[in-house]
């Protein structure tokens, strides 16, 4: 024999072998006999692969060649045909036989004798082991007895042929049973035929070669030798007595010389498996024919079936098994009662139909200790499974699944993967979920496919274990809880609730407050939670009036690793109580009292007043009622509870109390109530009934519409803060620019006064001269009030507007300070920007000499008639008319297009110093200004308007400079 030994893989947690090891071993061999080491073979499985059979090694276990131990192997049987026969170390992995076996015994039936075991070495290699137990020639072949008898008829025909009896061999292969010799024939009458069955067996016949001759010789005697093929052979031997007798004719004929039968193998006992008939020619004893097995039918079949001698009817006896045998061959005689019978045969093959009558066999050759983890990926490896069937075809074939698997709802989830020669593995087809499910009771199917299939079941439990997957979950995304005001700090406001599914550590939720504000305070001055229960409680007392509502959000976290969370809004509702009793606001009260008047004449109806209340609650608790409590006990007036409207109900009222003391009470409608009251004296006046009263209708008047008061009284307030505001305003604007005239115009000009008030002024007129002749006369301070503008004499009315003259007296003229401006100003509208008003005196001259520094302006009018005269000249004088001075606009003039010499000192802003505006403000003062603001006063300065004197197209204006007063008053 040789070795094979073939290696194959599963996969199995990571890595699952599957290795075939074929051993041979003599049979005869004593107990402890060393087979093979299998942890040894196994490694070397792959490099002998084509080679011949392990022998047997000699030597108890744990001895002799390849007897070593590893300690870290082990070895575990999983089956053995024949556990009494042979075992395996559990540490060395050494195959050994318990006891001495005998093939014969063991496989007297077969003519190969092998024995096998399944082994799971290493906790990672299943081996499949096959044992041949090697024949020994320690038999020879045998006849069931020494020598057997035949009654031929001399009338047998030469090929006439006579079965003899088999010898057996119990050894099998070449130690069987090989051939048949014939001896002791001296004659020559006989030969011997060997022949072979279907299954490999040789049987021998008897032939006749030549004609016999009872009276020649009656008796034969024949030795039919059995020789096995061993080295030596050995042999047995029968001795054939051969009688002639006298001839009967006829024998015996089947229809057919062989038969073929189809029977399910799970036929039951008694069924019929085919009637055989046989026919013999010859009458009486001699045609009568008598059924039987031939001689050398098998053991087996005369066990398994019988049959009838008369009939030929053959039945089923044993039980029959496809698995084991699925082609039987039955070989039967028929012979008659006639002497000298000569048998007649056939055979019957019995072809088994296989049936599925073996159900599939489920074993776990490993399954996974302990629990598995919520958080094992899809394709975790949780037991190898062995799924056999004895069937053949169809019947054989498996379908294997878990019970359940699939991906509709309640499923497991887990599947079944066939890895090779029935072995399936249990595996996660997706992520599990302990908090569906902790634990599993998994069953794995085994269905054949027979007709009716076959079911086996097979069950095992799996338990989950926990992992931190799943985050608290709250009862509600928002929270609603609802707190009256003027609650007690600390107190509790409701709960909050997250439970987390999983368990211990990974389930345990704790509470927190997420940072936030209420307005611009903080969330944590407001509420606080408790982290184990979540209960919310009030860090403060609530204001209705300040804070309606408000929102925070709370957080929930587990204490796993790493930790899960989750958050809710919670908004807390502040409740109105009834904290504020009304306030009454009209009318007005003076230590809670109020008059109202009322005239004689007023009718029944008449609106008396209206009491109005406002109470800073809200709902009910800021809706208000209005009674008459006391002062009413005649019923002279009536009260609207809702709109506080006092009218009266009686025509004569007056008459009866001329003066009426109201307490009124104004009340709302919280629990408890609060109210407010009132004292309302109403008087009788003398008088007319006003217009708006109704006149009376048959001793009654109508009553007057209800109006609300509320609207006319806010905007008369509004009107009256208005025009306040106004005239504030205007009375400020006015006091600031005399304070700018002040400072502008406080140049010393002495020496030039009016011709009247001057003594009689020198020569130029108007006392525009230098002031010889009336230096008696007492010196004025020129004010923005002593200027005016006056028409220029010798100038044609139509000429075109050239310059307009503003000059000064000599002391100016002559300053130090003295600068030259030219500025062109538009006077495109004189009624906005200068009002002319007449002179008090059209004899007024300026002097010629007096030139200046003057400044040009140019410009042009809209309307001809209402232009200014043509050339004016600015004097000094006393007696001015005492009009209003109406101004045009000062930005009107700022906004004009300037041109200086000197744009510092020709600036035409004041000092920058005083109550002057910031914008007008020039901070150098270390120069000294020209009077920059005469300019523009004097185009402010009352006027007279000549009518008969047309627009000018330009003015020139000389420019009056400030003086030493003038920089010491910090203009």
């Amino acid at each position: 024999m040789y070795l094979s030994i073939c290696c194959f893989f599963l996969c199995w947690a990571p890595a699952l072998s599957l290795k075939n090891l074929n051993y041979s071993v003599p049979e005869e061999q004593g107990a402890g006999t060393v087979i093979g080491n299998i942890g040894r073979d196994a490694r070397l499985a792959a490099g002998a692969a084509g080679g011949g059979m392990l022998p047997a090694e000699r030597g108890a276990p744990g001895g002799g060649p390849g007897g070593g131990r590893s300690p870290k192997s082990s070895f575990r049987v999983l089956e053995n045909s024949a556990p009494h026969l042979l075992d395996v170390d559990g540490e060395s992995g050494l195959l050994y036989t318990k006891q001495r076996i005998d093939r014969e015994a063991l496989c007297r039936r077969s003519a190969k004798c092998q024995l096998s075991l399944e082994v799971f070495a290493n906790d990672q290699e299943i081996c499949m082991i096959k044992v041949e137990i090697q024949d020994l020639n320690d038999n020879a072949p045998s006849f069931p007895s020494d020598q057997v008898d035949m009654d031929i008829s001399e009338n047998a025909a030469p090929g006439t042929r006579f079965p003899l009896t088999s010898a057996h061999d119990p050894d099998a292969g070449d130690n069987g049973l090989r051939t048949y010799l014939l001896t002791r024939d001296d004659y020559g009458l006989f030969s011997l035929d060997v022949k072979s069955r279907g299954d490999g067996t040789k049987f021998p016949e008897l032939v006749i070669q030549k004609p016999l001759d009872r009276e020649e010789q009656s008796h034969h005697t024949l030795v039919l030798t059995a020789l096995d093929g061993g080295d030596p052979p050995r042999s047995g031997t029968v001795q054939i007595n051969v009688r002639l007798i006298d001839s009967n004719d006829n024998s015996p004929v089947f229809e057919a010389a062989s038969y073929v039968v189809e029977l399910p193998e799970n036929a039951p006992l008694g069924t019929a498996v085919i009637d055989l008939n046989a026919t013999d020619a010859d009458e009486g004893t001699n045609g009568e024919v008598l059924y039987s097995f031939s001689g050398y039918a098998p053991e087996r079949v005369r066990d398994l079936f019988s049959i009838d001698p008369q009939s030929g009817l053959i039945r089923v006896k044993g039980n029959l098994d496809y698995e084991e045998s699925g082609l039987i061959e039955i070989d039967v005689q028929a012979r008659d009662l006639g002497p000298n019978p000569i048998p007649a045969h056939c055979k019957v093959t019995v072809r088994l139909i296989d049936r599925n009558d073996n159900a599939p066999t489920i074993g776990f050759v490993s399954v996974r200790q302990g629990a598995l983890s919520e958080a094992a990926p899809p394709g975790t490896v949780i037991a190898l499974v062995r799924v056999t069937d004895r069937d053949s075809g169809k019947n054989g074939q498996l379908q294997c699944r878990v019970l359940g698997s699939g991906s509709g709802p309640g499923a497991v989830p887990f599947t079944l993967e066939e890895n090779y020669d029935n072995f399936y593995t249990v595996v996660t087809d997706r992520p599990l979920d302990r908090e569906a499910q902790d634990e599993y009771n998994v069953t794995i199917v085994a269905r054949d496919g027979g007709n009716p299939p076959l079911n086996s079941t097979k069950s095992f439990s799996v338990r989950i274990l926990d992992e931190n997957d799943n985050p608290p979950r709250f009862s509600k995304n928002l929270y609603v809880l609802q707190v009256p005001e003027n609650n007690i700090p600390g107190e509790y406001l409701g709960s909050v609730l997250a439970q987390d599914p999983d368990l211990g550590q990974n389930g345990t939720v704790s509470y927190s407050i997420l940072p936030g504000h209420v307005g611009d305070v903080s969330i944590y001055t407001y509420v606080s939670v408790n982290p184990t229960n979540g209960a919310i409680y009030a860090l403060r007392s609530f204001n209705y009036e300040q804070t309606k509502h408000f929102e925070f959000r709370v957080l929930a976290k587990d204490s796993g690793s790493p930790h899960r969370e989750s958050n809710a809004t919670v908004r807390v509702t502040v409740l109105d109580v009834n904290d504020n009793a009304p306030l009454i606001v009209l009318p007005a009260l003076i230590n809670d009292t109020a008059e109202l008047q009322v005239p004689r004449n007023a009718g029944v109806g008449y609106p008396v007043g209206t009491v109005r209340a406002l109470d800073s609650d809200f709902g009910e608790s800021g809706r208000l009622t209005y009674e008459i409590v006391e002062g009413n006990e005649e019923h002279l007036f009536e009260m609207d509870p809702t709109s506080g409207e006092i009218r009266t109900l009686h025509p004569y009222w007056e008459e009866l109390s001329p003066v009426a003391e109201l307490v009124v009470k104004v009340s709302d409608h919280g629990k408890p109530s609060l109210s407010a009251v009132a004292k309302l004296i109403v008087r009788a006046l003398a008088g007319p009934l006003p217009e708006a009263g109704e006149p009376q209708v048959n001793g009654e008047q109508h009553r007057r519409p209800h109006w609300d008061l509320s609207l006319p009284l806010i905007v008369t307030l509004s009107t009256v803060s208005i025009i306040l505001l106004a005239a504030m305003i205007t009375i400020a604007v006015k006091c600031k620019r005399e304070n700018k005239e002040i400072r502008t115009y406080n140049c010393r000009i002495a020496e030039y006064s009016h011709p009247q008030l001057g003594g009689g002024g020198g020569s130029g007129g108007g006392g525009g001269g230098n002031g010889s002749g009336g230096g008696k006369g007492k010196k004025k301070k020129i004010s923005k009030n002593d200027i005016m503008l006056v028409p220029s004499e010798g100038e044609d009315s139509r000429g075109p507007l050239n310059v307009m003259n503003v000059v000064s007296s000599p002391s100016l003229a002559t300053s130090p300070m003295y600068f030259d401006y030219q500025t062109r100003l538009p006077l495109s509208s004189p009624r906005s920007e200068v009002m002319y008003l007449k002179p008090a005196s059209n004899n007024l001259t300026v002097p010629q000499g007096h030139v200046g520094c003057h400044t040009s302006f140019t410009g042009q009018g809209t309307n001809a008639s209402e232009a200014p005269p043509s050339r004016m000249s600015i004097i000094q004088t006393d007696n001015f008319p005492a009009e209003p001075n109406y101004m045009g606009s000062r930005q009107q003039f700022v906004q004009s297009s300037s041109t200086f010499k000197d744009p510092e000192r020709a600036s035409l802003r004041d000092s920058g110093h005083g109550d002057s505006d910031q914008a007008d403000s020039d901070q150098d003062t270390n120069k000294g200004s020209c009077c920059d603001m005469s300019v523009r006063e004097a185009l402010k300065m009352k006027t007279t308007s000549t009518k008969s004197q047309p627009l000018e197209q330009g003015i020139q204006v000389s420019c009056l400079c400030c003086t030493e007063d003038c920089h010491n008053l910090s203009h």
